[in-house]
């Protein structure tokens, strides 16, 4: 049972990982330029739609990866100062990247492309680090 449950949260994380950060990138690097083939009135209209379709996604994505995370957390003890160094610094990105998620999908965010693109990094970079403290443990 233990070993499905692990299992269960491992997917969890990576599929909510997925879910934030790749709908950033495609909002960013996709939705974005393609808006502004459209007119100003046009282009915010569908901001705000994207943003609403949106929102629910990215709290279900921050939800799971904050149930995941800390389960995963808790249930493997015993790691070098190195490690909790870039869990850390990864953490902080986190954060930073679920606090620019819930204020992207707000109304009326006129830095939209800009706050996504540095969510975009963020996760990008939080990937990263996840690939490296995994090879470290």
């Amino acid at each position: 049972m233990f070993e499905v449950l692990g299992l269960l949260m491992q997917w969890l994380h990576i599929a909510s990982m997925a879910t934030l950060v790749g709908g950033l990138i495609y909002a960013r690097l996709a939705m974005t330029p393609a808006s502004e083939a459209l007119a100003p009135e046009g282009r915010d209209a569908l901001g705000e739609r994207a943003a609403a379709a949106f929102r629910p996604l990215a709290f279900a994505a921050i939800a799971g990866l904050l149930v995941s995370g800390l389960y995963n957390v808790m249930v493997a003890p015993g790691h070098s100062l190195r490690y909790h160094t870039w869990l850390g610094l990864k953490l902080l990105l986190a954060a930073h990247v679920f606090a620019t998620a819930i204020l992207i999908v707000q109304p009326m965010r006129h830095r939209r492309p800009r706050l996504m693109m540095s969510a975009c990094v963020s996760g990008l970079i939080v990937i990263l680090i996840a690939a490296y403290l995994k090879r470290i443990f």
